[in-house]
């Protein structure tokens, strides 16, 4: 047997067996009243905004569309929305104190305007690309938190 493959081989037994690690892909529940929609009102373009560009790794209303059941991906994907969650929960919006909200959307705009979210998961999923509009809504709801807060100095 020549040397191209045996290692083709050992690849193709390698990447058939990291499919049998499978991380978990799972959505918590969600209570809705504890959504940042339902904290910003149904008409709120924010909430339509975050839900469109920003659940899949900030909610619990993750998609796991077909390419994340192949591994690598599967992992990576796992991870990425693991994270997301860990910073921001946009189904968990209720539990963070005001100043933390206000402190997240201030972080939102910021990440929003530099490119930095939803960064390269629009490769896969263009939809998700933020307009220059869709960044001053979230940078507006930013300042309007802020300045309702009486922290615009």
């Amino acid at each position: 047997m020549s040397r191209r493959l045996k290692v083709l081989i050992a690849v193709v037994v390698a990447i058939a067996a990291a499919q049998l690690i499978r991380p978990d892909r799972t959505n918590p529940p969600t209570e809705a009243s504890r959504t940042l929609a339902a904290q910003a009102g149904p008409s709120s373009a924010l909430a339509g905004i975050l839900d469109r560009a920003c659940a899949d790794c900030h909610s619990n209303n993750t998609l796991w569309p077909g390419y994340t059941e192949i591994a690598p991906l599967s992992w990576l994907m796992a991870y990425a929305v693991n994270e997301g969650r860990k910073v921001v929960n946009f189904s968990e919006w209720a539990a963070y104190p005001a100043e933390r909200q206000r402190t997240l959307l201030a972080e939102s705009c910021s990440d929003a305007g530099t490119g930095k979210m939803p960064g390269v998961y629009t490769l896969l999923h263009p939809e998700m690309k933020l307009s220059t509009q869709d960044v001053e809504t979230i940078c507006a709801a930013a300042r309007q938190a802020t300045a309702v807060s009486g922290g615009g100095h």
